[in-house]
């Protein structure tokens, strides 16, 4: 992750590909979204805190701000 964290200093757009089997798409069962966003680490403050309580290792939270969102599936 050190690499991505220098990454994301230099340009923090990012896409992230999610999809469920299980949650009813557009037409059937399962479904994915395209999230564009800006990313950072945040290694204090409420969102780290929540990570560092299920997942004492961690030494950041990764946070997306959503720019755009679309249904792929």
């Amino acid at each position: 992750m050190v690499k991505t964290e220098e990454n994301l200093k230099n340009n923090p757009q990012v896409l992230l590909s999610i999809a469920n089997r299980e949650v009813e798409g557009k037409s059937y069962k399962g479904t994915g979204f395209l999230v564009k966003g800006l990313a950072s680490f945040e290694s204090q403050g409420n969102y780290f805190d929540m990570i560092k309580e299920k997942f004492p290792w961690a030494r950041a939270a990764l946070v997306i701000e959503i720019t755009e969102l679309e249904q792929t599936l």
